[in-house]
């Protein structure tokens, strides 16, 4: 059983996790794309897309921390460090994804569709300034998860020989 889990565990983080991080990635340079072209409807569609990919795939991605703990339980390690340290990663990441991440790509999708961004004076400034620290919280959550597979693959007492 516990292998079905942990392999039910690991195509989750891939099917799920994979996608949000690649088009949160995307998402602030299309973004950007669109605000200097407010005319583009190709440019706009990116960026819906993208945000969609996100909003979806983080909904999903539920199930990564939930087959996740039933693995562990399984495998008897709940009470160990490096699992409590990736826990805790896993809900800052989700954090970061839910409270900066995907509100700021709504904020700007929704700009681009109402038409107002970079439409006044200096609003591509600060569309521009939201890009940029859209993409640095996207970094952020990209960090974590990328720690947290780290820990998942070399983690201490291993018994794969790493």
């Amino acid at each position: 059983m516990t292998k079905f889990l942990l392999a039910v565990h690991v195509i989750a983080a891939i099917v799920a996790i994979g996608p949000v991080t690649v088009a949160a990635s995307m998402f602030p340079p299309a973004a950007r794309r669109a605000l200097a072209a407010p005319g583009d409807a190709g440019a706009l569609s990116t960026a819906r897309l993208l945000h969609r990919v996100c909003r979806v795939y983080a909904v999903v991605g539920v199930v990564v921390p939930v087959f996740g703990f039933a693995t562990a339980s399984n495998m008897g390690v709940l009470g160990d460090t490096w699992l409590i340290v990736s826990i805790v990663l896993t809900a800052l990441a989700a954090g970061v994804l839910a409270l900066l991440v995907l509100p700021r790509q709504e904020a700007l999708v929704d700009g681009l569709v109402d038409g107002l961004a970079g439409t006044r004076d200096g609003a591509g400034a600060l569309d521009r300034a939201a890009t940029v620290q859209l993409a640095m919280f996207t970094g952020i959550f990209n960090l974590l998860w990328a720690t947290v597979t780290v820990l998942m693959i070399i983690r201490p007492g291993s018994t794969t020989g790493a």
